[in-house]
């Protein structure tokens, strides 16, 4: 069965019975009836997704992995800041009249600086020096810039990568594993979507590199359940699990800037019905 589902189960029961509730607090999401948006919520989740022996996309409801994958290529190949260029209509209450987010997310890997081989945005940083320096500790990438907060139609959630490349013993590639930091995670609507959508970042990244996909750890500070969402998880996180399904890229591709949503392929993905009307706090 699944090893996401499992990891998905035990953060949310233990969010459930040993969360903290922020009602009656001063929050800022509300809900479109003008309600205030209070969570329970967990300080500090942290949960490892090892590649090498599955994708972890849940089978316990379907998450849209090309729709995820889409909008990661939005962000990370495109750098792009405008909602006209992905494919799904996730971004739209954060836009604005022009389709624009501001400077967020895309925006922010696509401003270039100085680095020893010359000017340079972030991304193409990450994949230089992961082609002739794998071993640095300091590959990652930043995009939570306090100067442009004011700027952004909504503050980075998924804010870091970082990048670490061992050797490990009985194999010639090198396995590369990649730490994913986030300030805040609705757990109901967006836990898996990240999870599945930086899954694929590591392994494009792995492929283009000639390394093998390794541990994907996603790092939560504040790990929540809307109130409004809790009956939904109550019920999600009791349904049958099933085995993961089959996930990979087009082989072919060795350049990162030629990857397509045509390129992921996905077999054997049985799941849960999916939940639908999840109100979303805004």
């Amino acid at each position: 069965m699944s090893k996401a589902d499992k990891i998905f189960k035990t953060m949310c029961r233990d969010i459930l019975d040993n969360g903290c509730s922020t009602e009656g607090e001063k929050v800022r999401p509300k809900w479109d009836d003008g309600s205030f948006a209070y969570t329970i919520k967990r300080f500090g989740v942290v949960n490892r997704y090892d590649l090498r022996e599955e994708f972890p996309a849940l089978t316990l409801r379907k998450t849209g992995l090309k729709n995820a994958f889409d909008e990661i290529l939005w962000i990370w190949q495109k750098k792009s800041n405008n909602i006209k260029d992905l494919g799904s209509h996730i971004w739209d209450s954060w836009a604005d009249e022009n389709g624009s987010i501001g400077k967020a997310y895309g925006y922010q890997l696509g401003v270039k600086h100085q680095y020893k081989e010359g000017m340079m945005d972030q991304v193409d940083r990450v994949l230089y020096d992961l082609k002739h320096n794998p071993y640095s500790r300091r590959i990652m990438t930043n995009i939570y810039v306090h100067q442009d907060l004011h700027e952004m139609g909504l503050y980075p959630c998924a804010y870091s990568m970082t990048f670490n490349v061992i050797q490990e013993k009985g194999k010639d590639r090198l396995t590369l594993n990649a730490i994913l930091n986030q300030r805040s995670n609705d757990v109901l609507t967006a836990n898996n979507w990240n999870v599945a959508q930086y899954a694929l970042l590591l392994m494009m990244i792995a492929q283009v590199c000639d390394m093998e996909a390794g541990e994907l750890v996603h790092v939560i500070a504040d790990a929540h359940i809307y109130d409004r969402h809790i009956p939904l998880i109550e019920e999600l996180i009791t349904r049958e699990e099933h085995p993961a399904p089959k996930v990979w890229l087009n082989p072919e591709i060795k350049d990162f800037y030629q990857f397509t949503v045509d390129d992921l392929h996905v077999e054997d993905y049985v799941t849960g019905p999916q939940i639908k009307n999840i109100p979303v706090a805004v």
